[in-house]
């Protein structure tokens, strides 16, 4: 019995090299496999110490923005002096060369976590059975107590201390409230810069899904990056705005354009004149240090958003991520069973990372044609084009309809703003602002009323 006792802890442990290897060579051949092994993967599931040093090598690079393939890789453990302790080059271009696609890196993970587990269990195991071995005769119950202690140590850190009792919640609850009642008026969240809707919205709060949607052409771009420009410009608070259909030049402009009011066509034609080029001048010098972080990285995938906008939170602390636009977004490698799961999954990912970094998150959306065939062309959140997931996931919705008729005196009538969904608060369809298109900009509307 005894002789069986100690083959068993003398056997090697659960790994499987092969799905390491794997793992690895897929991470350094396509970014895409790289974001989704980084949510499944630490270094200490791997079982040789070297696939883990390569692995956190990897992820720092891949961390940082830099390409992570088998030259910046061998780089950067030269560097760290531990090239050779891996293997050399050969190991690093062997992992490379021997995984035939990256697209089952996922599965090849899997694999890894599952049997990084499986020696957790045995290691558990172990640690159990000295306990009962090694007592004399004490207290049973204890014995059993540290036997589940070390069981429920095996469990993911993220899955731990998610529940609270009410005992624990009230005081953070009341403190809140506190809070809230000392702001004297003042905003819940982040200002939009616009007056009536921050009146309704009480800002765009800590934890928020926000979805701006409307048919093509109304201005849901403009408008979320009318929320950018106040908050990074006037407020001096930090925004990431992730472009899939604009890039960086382009959102510059637009965004010089709507400070300086200075016409959009004569920042693109050049044809300007000696006061245009003082304007643009002093508009330089106020936004030039705002922090307004623009990535405007093709194909990007949800799994990419998030390592961008951790890192962003955890760098340069910003407090608003925009993704435009929720419908460009890619699965990467996936193959979605339909575009309305594949939409339904990026619009759960973006809830949850609103949740985890405790900021708003605003997803630009497109409407589907139903608003075009109603006679008031008055958009509705049912409107959400490719999945009801984005009405059950979202906060808030705001929709935005521009009408097109002209009034007596050849004026447009102003921009309705609806908010048709607000978890936290009333829903509003009478919000009216000025779509001024020449200078790319919404402004807040005032009516002869006000005069």
């Amino acid at each position: 019995m005894s002789d069986m006792s100690n083959s068993q802890f003398e056997r090697t442990p659960p790994h499987d090299i092969d799905a390491e290897r794997s793992v690895l060579g897929g991470m350094m051949l396509s970014k895409d496999a790289l974001a989704d092994v980084s949510e499944m993967l630490d270094a200490q599931d791997f079982y040789r110490p070297a696939h883990a040093t390569i692995f956190t090598v990897v992820i720092s690079l891949f961390g940082a923005g830099q390409p992570a393939d088998a030259i910046t890789v061998a780089a950067e453990l030269q560097r760290q002096g531990k090239l050779e302790q891996v293997g050399g080059r050969a190991v690093l271009h062997d992992l490379v060369s021997s995984v035939p696609t990256a697209a089952n890196a996922s599965y090849y993970a899997t694999i890894v976590h599952e049997q990084a587990m499986l020696r957790r269990l045995v290691e558990t195991g172990t640690r159990i059975a000295q306990l009962g071995y090694t007592t004399d005769g004490g207290d049973v119950a204890e014995l059993l107590n540290l036997a589940q202690s070390e069981v429920y140590s095996m469990s993911d850190s993220k899955t731990s201390n998610e529940y609270a009792s009410l005992y624990e919640i009230i005081p953070g609850l009341v403190e809140e409230l506190e809070m809230n009642s000392a702001r004297d008026g003042q905003l819940a969240g982040l200002s939009t810069g616009f007056h009536d809707l921050d009146k309704v919205l009480l800002g765009l709060r800590p934890n928020q899904m926000i979805i701006v949607a409307a048919r093509p052409g109304m201005g849901k771009t403009t408008l979320a990056m009318d929320f950018c420009r106040h908050i990074a410009i006037q407020e001096n608070k930090p925004v990431a705005f992730f472009s899939l259909e604009m890039n960086r030049n382009e959102l510059a402009m637009r965004m010089l354009s709507a400070e300086s009011e200075v016409w959009l066509s004569k920042l693109i034609s050049g044809e300007l004149e000696q006061r245009d080029w003082e304007r643009i001048s002093r508009t330089l010098e106020r936004v030039n240090q705002a922090p307004l972080y623009v990535d405007d990285s093709p194909n990007l995938t949800m799994m990419e958003i998030r390592s961008k906008a951790r890192r962003m939170r955890q760098q340069h602390g910003i407090q608003l991520i925009v993704i435009d636009y929720l419908q460009l977004l890619t699965s990467g490698g996936r193959s979605p069973e339909s575009r309305q799961q594949e939409v339904s999954e990026f619009s759960r990912s973006i809830k949850l990372l609103a949740k985890e970094l405790e900021i708003p998150i605003i997803a630009i959306a497109q409407l589907n044609r139903e608003t075009e065939r109603r006679d008031s062309k008055k958009p509705q959140v049912s409107d959400l084009r490719e999945s009801g997931s984005l009405e059950q996931d979202a906060d808030v919705v705001i929709l935005i309809n521009r009408p097109k008729d002209r009034d007596e005196m050849g004026a447009l009538p102003p921009a309705q703003v609806i908010v048709g969904k607000n978890r936290s608060g009333p829903t509003s369809d009478d919000i009216e602002l000025e779509f001024q298109g020449s200078l790319t900009r919404f402004a807040n509307y005032a009516s002869a009323e006000d005069y």
